[in-house]
């Protein structure tokens, strides 16, 4: 009886996993506010009020040069878009952030107003991992928030792995990493190692703002500032931690398995 009662709850309920990539994605939080752009030109003459109140020293500005934003080291705190004047620094609402290089991170006077999102793997690569990629995540110093964004793409409202995605137990099935936090001096041989045993050919990504640059723990003597000082970093997330949506929008970026569609601000 408890079994028919189970799987009738169930019928009634239907599919509860969403229909994104082939439907439109979910909103995402009135407090998340999506990536940031910098619009360089109504930056005001010698104003620097957003210098000091970012956490991570991921905003930058000399004198005579125009402002500049590391989105690799922003927790997207918003204190800039709150005391900036002239509204140079906005929030957009877009949750795609996911790039392939770290200097795509770089926005204002040392590089582009927006992202320039991530492109898919190699040809050769895709083929590879573009149907069934195996991952192990390493927390390497983390605070855990990141971990548990990822975790959330494995319930059945995201089901990661209907697009092929899985997260294994063990590096030697893994095809790469996942690596989440600041890597801690403590972590870093652990992860070397863990790089060492997945299989070549293989690839890693950076997810949050600790992974890439170290967050708000950059310049601290018992961390590495991020992942690429110890392994090289094939895809870099954004966030603190990046949105679930955000991180599923960089793995699919990844595999050439996104139709790009636009996204309202």
């Amino acid at each position: 009886m408890f079994v028919f009662d189970t799987l009738t709850h169930r019928l009634k309920r239907g599919c509860e996993t969403m229909a994104y990539p082939k439907g439109p994605a979910p909103a995402l939080p009135d407090r998340h506010g999506g990536t940031l752009k910098v619009d360089a030109s109504q930056c005001a003459d010698g104003c620097k009020a957003c210098v000091p109140v970012c956490p991570t020293q991921a905003i930058t500005r000399a004198n005579g040069e125009t402002v500049a934003l590391d989105l690799g080291r922003c927790i997207f705190c918003a204190a800039c878009v709150e005391v900036c004047p002239s509204k140079a620094i906005t929030q957009t609402g877009d949750h795609r952030m996911a790039v392939r290089r770290r200097e795509d991170l770089l926005l204002g006077r040392t590089g582009a107003e927006e992202l320039r999102l991530g492109t898919a793997l190699e040809e050769k690569l895709r083929q590879l991992f573009g149907r069934s990629l195996r991952l192990r995540q390493v927390s390497a110093g983390g605070c855990n928030a990141c971990e548990a964004d990822t975790n959330v793409l494995g319930t059945i409202g995201w089901d990661l792995s209907r697009f092929g995605i899985q997260f294994v137990a063990s590096p030697r099935h893994a095809d790469g990493l996942l690596i989440t936090g600041p890597v801690t001096k403590g972590m870093e041989l652990a992860l070397k190692k863990t790089w060492d045993a997945v299989p070549t050919p293989k690839i890693v990504i950076a997810v949050g703002a600790c992974a890439i640059a170290g967050g708000p723990f950059v310049g601290h003597r018992e961390v590495n500032d991020g992942a690429a000082s110890v392994v090289p970093v094939d895809l870099y997330i954004p966030g603190c931690p990046p949105h679930p949506l955000t991180i599923l929008d960089g793995l699919l970026r990844l595999l050439g398995r996104l139709d790009e569609r636009p996204v309202p601000v």
